[in-house]
């Protein structure tokens, strides 16, 4: 419940924090309260998840993305993560979370999230997500065009990110 609060101030937030382009950098900060760690008292590792669920609608409406997509029906759907823990995060830590879009394709965008404590990174998680509307998903391109980016290049996606998405491809 508690995050879910979180992600409510922050999606109202957004709206008057500076606004930011579609390859920009957003950054939060957070404080890991008791309810979010797990039995061995550090931060628990869906809650990293949810925490870089909570960053996207960050990006989207610092992008000033959000309203327009929902008026329209879009709704933005998580397709896939990969994450790498690498530190723990104790009760009353607090961090940092840097969420950027790396690029997309013909039907994904790819996020990263870095989490940080004292510039010492704790955890990186790799989303991909698509916006839906009914059964239909709707390509990046259409994305870009409403918002009149479609000039914006499309960033090279790292080898990382391509391996991952032929694997997933396979399946």
């Amino acid at each position: 419940m508690v995050l879910l609060f979180r992600f409510l101030i922050v999606m109202l937030l957004s709206r008057f924090r500076r606004r930011i382009g579609p390859l920009d950098e957003a950054v939060l900060r957070f404080t890991v309260w008791p309810n979010d760690c797990d039995l061995n008292v550090h931060l628990n590792a869906g809650r990293f998840i949810s925490f870089m669920d909570v960053a996207r609608v960050e990006l989207l409406g610092r992008m000033r993305m959000f309203r327009k997509v929902i008026q329209r029906g879009w709704r933005p759907i998580n397709g896939g993560m990969i994450i790498r823990y690498r530190r723990s995060l104790l009760p009353f830590e607090r961090f940092v979370l840097r969420s950027r879009v790396l690029g997309w394709d013909e039907k994904w965008i790819y996020f990263e999230h870095i989490v940080e404590r004292h510039g010492e990174v704790c955890a990186v998680g790799t989303a991909r997500g698509v916006f839906r509307e009914g059964k239909r998903s709707v390509p990046p391109t259409e994305l870009l065009a409403l918002f009149e980016m479609g000039d914006i290049a499309q960033p090279a996606l790292p080898g990382y990110v391509l391996r991952w998405r032929d694997a997933e491809d396979v399946r």
